[in-house]
C-alpha cells in the first residue's frame, strides 16, 4: 500500500530522525508496510527534510519534534535521532499515548531507560527496540539448537561484533561523548548483549572492560550524518581541513559473568583495524558440546569432544525483509490487544542499558562492576 492510499491503518506514525541513516530505511519499510501510513516527520534539516515528507505522502515536515508527537493522527512515534535525544521525546510520547519504537541504545545513562520504560507502561503504551540480530535466522536456528539440548548447559560464550569503518570516514555525532551513550559498547554492544539475553534465557550479573579508541583522528567536516560521511569516505575527494580525535570508545573488550553461572568475552569494534570473516561471530561452549554461529557466511558448526568439527548447515539470508511489516507493526499489535510478547519492547532496552552502563563504568575504572537487578 502506498503512502498515500485512504484505506485506513491501524498505525499512523510520526518519524523522529527522519532522514538519517537509521531513519530513512526504516522509512521505506513503512512505506510498503500494508498496517501503517508516515504521517508526520522530524529532522535538523530542512534540505532532506521536504524530499522526505514527499516521498512518503507525510502532511508535516518540521524541525520541530514536538509538533510530530502531538499530531492527532500520529499513534505511534519512531525515535530514530541521536542517542541523547531519546529520552525527552519518548516521556513526551508516554504523555501524549503515543506508541514507542525506540532505536537502541534507549537512553544515555540507565537513569534515563528506566524514567522511559517506567513512564510508557504505566501509560499502558506498546514498545519496540530493534535487536534485529534475535531475527536473523541463523540465529533462530542456533537458539533450536541450544534448547534442544545438544550443547548441555552453556558455561561460555565468545561473542565478536565487528563493524569496521573506512580510515577515511569523517566524524559524526557517534564518534561526541556528549552524544553517544558510549560509543561502540552503547552501539554493537546493545545488540550483542540482547542477542546472548535472548539466546540463552540468561542475564548478565558481573563485567570487567577494557576500552579505547583505536581509530586515528578524523576528518571534521561539519554536521554529517552517517550515510553521507561514509558516502565522503568512499569518494577521495582530497578534501583538507581539520581532525579531530572521537571522544568515546570504538573498541572494547568485555568480561562476564551470567547469572546461571557462565562466562563470557564480548569484543566489540568500529575500528578500521577489526574486520570480519576469520572466526564466527559466536562461539557457545556447553557441558556436552560447542556451537559456532557465523552470520557472516549463514554457517552453523558443531564440536563434540572427541569428533572433529563439524557443520551443521547452511542458512544463507541477505536480508531480514521488511521488518516494520514483519516484526515491529506485529510486536505492537499484540501488546495493544494485552496479549504477551517475546518481541524485544522497552524492558529488555533497560536490561540492556544496564549491561552497557556497567561495561562503559568499567572501562573507564578498570575494575568490576555489578549489573544493576
Amino acid at each position: 500500500m502506498s503512502a498515500t492510499s485512504s484505506k485506513r491503518v491501524p498505525f499512523g506514525v510520526g518519524v523522529l530522525g527522519a532522514t538519517g541513516y537509521i531513519g530513512t530505511p526504516y522509512r521505506a519499510e513503512m512505506r510498503e508496510s500494508p498496517d501503517c501510513r508516515i504521517v508526520a516527520l522530524a529532522a535538523r534539516r530542512r534540505d532532506l527534510l521536504e524530499a522526505a515528507a514527499k516521498h512518503d505522502g507525510a502532511v508535516l515536515a518540521t524541525t520541530d519534534w514536538r509538533a510530530v508527537v502531538e499530531h492527532p493522527d500520529v499513534n505511534v512515534v519512531l525515535v530514530a535521532t541521536p542517542d541523547c535525544l531519546h529520552h525527552e521525546a519518548v516521556l513526551a510520547c508516554a504523555k501524549a499515548g503515543r506508541h514507542v519504537v525506540c532505536e537502541k541504545p534507549v537512553g544515555m545513562t540507565v537513569a534515563e531507560a528506566a524514567e522511559m520504560e517506567s513512564a510508557c507502561r504505566r501509560a499502558g503504551l506498546a514498545t519496540f527496540v530493534p535487536f534485529w540480530t534475535r531475527y536473523a535466522k541463523v540465529f533462530r536456528r542456533a537458539q533450536e539448537i541450544y534448547q534442544a539440548g545438544t550443547i548441555g548447559e552453556v558455561r561460555g560464550v565468545v561473542y565478536r561484533w565487528h563493524n569496521p569503518r573506512p580510515a577515511n570516514m569523517p566524524l559524526t555525532w557517534r564518534d561526541e561523548a556528549g552524544l553517544s551513550s558510549a560509543g561502540s559498547i552503547a552501539d554493537v554492544g546493545s545488540h550483542a548483549c540482547d542477542t546472548f539475553r535472548w539466546l540463552l534465557s540468561t542475564e548478565p550479573v558481573r563485567v570487567l572492560a577494557h576500552g579505547a579508541v583505536l581509530s586515528p583522528a578524523k576528518p571534521d567536516l561539519g554536521d554529517l550524518n552517517l550515510e553521507e560521511a561514509l558516502r565522503r569516505a568512499a569518494v577521495e575527494n582530497g578534501e583538507k581541513g581539520p581532525v579531530r580525535q572521537a571522544t568515546v570508545f570504538d573498541y572494547a573488550s568485555i568480561s562476564f559473568t551470567l547469572a546461571n553461572g557462565a562466562v563470557g568475552t564480548l569484543v566489540l569494534s568500529h575500528a578500521t583495524y577489526l574486520r570480519r570473516g576469520l572466526s564466527p561471530d559466536v562461539e557457545v561452549h556447553g557441558e556436552s558440546g560447542s556451537l559456532g554461529i557465523n552470520r557472516l557466511t549463514g554457517e552453523l558448526t558443531l564440536v563434540v569432544p572427541g569428533e572433529s568439527p563439524r557443520l551443521l548447515e547452511t542458512i544463507h539470508e541477505a536480508t531480514l525483509g521488511n521488518r516494520f511489516a514483519q516484526f515491529v507493526f506485529p510486536a505492537l499489535s499484540e501488546q495493544i490487544a494485552g496479549r504477551p510478547t517475546t518481541h524485544p519492547t522497552l524492558a529488555d532496552g533497560l536490561q540492556v542499558q544496564r549491561f552497557t552502563d556497567a561495561a562503559a563504568l568499567s572501562a573507564r575504572e578498570g575494575r568490576w562492576i555489578e549489573v544493576a537487578g
